[in-house]
């Protein structure tokens, strides 16, 4: 027999949205086309997240099954893929070959993607003009297993403390697990080495700022579990995080959810899911619409890393991507 379907109608666009029932989050009862529902609630503000990004696209065939192997992470544009959903081509050193990853132009590609079982949408911080040249800073507050989100909050108020002295707007977002995101748009002028050498310069502040609650120690084993670690490392080639407005694959149907710094000493990750984020976007809007329009030079980070060099911090390896 065949499968179950609707059509969704997506501005100009229809997709075929197949067993639309299926449930994916069975704590919630959230099916497929509940899943679908929201990314259209939410469109202008995951668009505007991903737009012209290679993206990595988690997804889960069967829904959160608790299994093994329940999550896929497929880099390369599932195939069936209609000729107007847009990809752009990343050549993958340690494999020696390339992939088509998908690349968000309009809402109808995030729907196609989630018929095609996505749950999260994981970008790029470059763009495909320059895949190489990355446009976006990302300063991830990620803590240790006993570090609790109090810590995260205050780490947050150091961040925002750091960024007004050097004269950058950041655009905070939580996770939607444990930690914090603060993107920052930056000029597409350095290569994703330099990018990270600056977010470790950054780190490197934050943490003698706030000592007791912040490590940038590379090795894990080398953290203590109770602190905070701002992840430079989320700024090498390759490496993805979840987008504002991706769903996470969590139970809970978590949203990785930009909030206002305002906000942060008030909010719990848990304050946004599936069920809660379309009306809060509904009244509030995408508070990361107007990023494109603070973009940050990050020259005098780059003056901090020399300067640390030179006072013999040395440069972490960077992860495998």
């Amino acid at each position: 027999m065949a499968s179950p379907f609707v059509e969704i109608e997506v501005d100009d666009r229809v997709v075929k949205v197949t067993n639309p029932e299926r449930v994916y989050f069975p704590k919630l009862g959230l099916t497929k086309l509940d899943l679908v529902d929201y990314y259209l609630a939410v469109g202008p503000g995951i668009v505007n997240a991903l737009f012209e990004r290679p993206c990595m696209l988690h997804r889960f065939p069967k829904g959160l099954t608790g299994e093994p192997g329940e999550k896929v992470h497929q880099k390369r544009l599932p195939a069936g893929a209609p000729d107007w959903v847009e990809t752009v081509q990343l050549f993958f050193p340690r494999w020696k070959r390339t992939a088509d990853e998908l690349c968000v132009t309009e809402l109808g590609a995030v729907v196609w993607a989630v018929q095609m079982s996505t749950v999260e949408f994981h970008p790029w911080n470059s763009r495909r003009e320059d895949t190489e040249k990355p446009d976006e800073w990302r300063i991830d507050l990620d803590p240790g297993p006993d570090c609790p989100w109090e810590t995260v909050q205050r780490v947050a108020g150091v961040v925002h403390e750091v960024l007004d002295d050097v004269g950058a707007v950041g655009y905070p977002k939580t996770s939607g697990g444990k930690g914090l995101h603060v993107y920052v748009r930056i000029p597409p002028a350095h290569g994703f080495q330099e990018v990270r050498r600056a977010a470790l310069a950054f780190a490197r502040e934050v943490e003698r700022r706030a000592p007791q609650d912040v490590t940038t120690a590379w090795w894990r084993k080398d953290r203590d579990p109770a602190q905070l670690f701002v992840d430079y490392n989320q700024n090498t080639r390759d490496h993805t995080i979840a987008a504002a407005y991706s769903v996470r694959g969590v139970p809970e149907a978590r949203v990785s959810t930009p909030v206002t710094w305002d906000e942060v000493p008030d909010v719990h990750p848990g304050d946004f899911t599936v069920r809660t984020v379309p009306a809060r976007f509904e009244r509030i809007g995408d508070l990361h619409h107007d990023i494109d329009e603070h973009v940050f030079d990050i020259a005098p980070i780059l003056e901090w890393a020399e300067r640390d060099e030179k006072a013999g911090q040395e440069i972490p390896p960077e992860p495998e991507s």
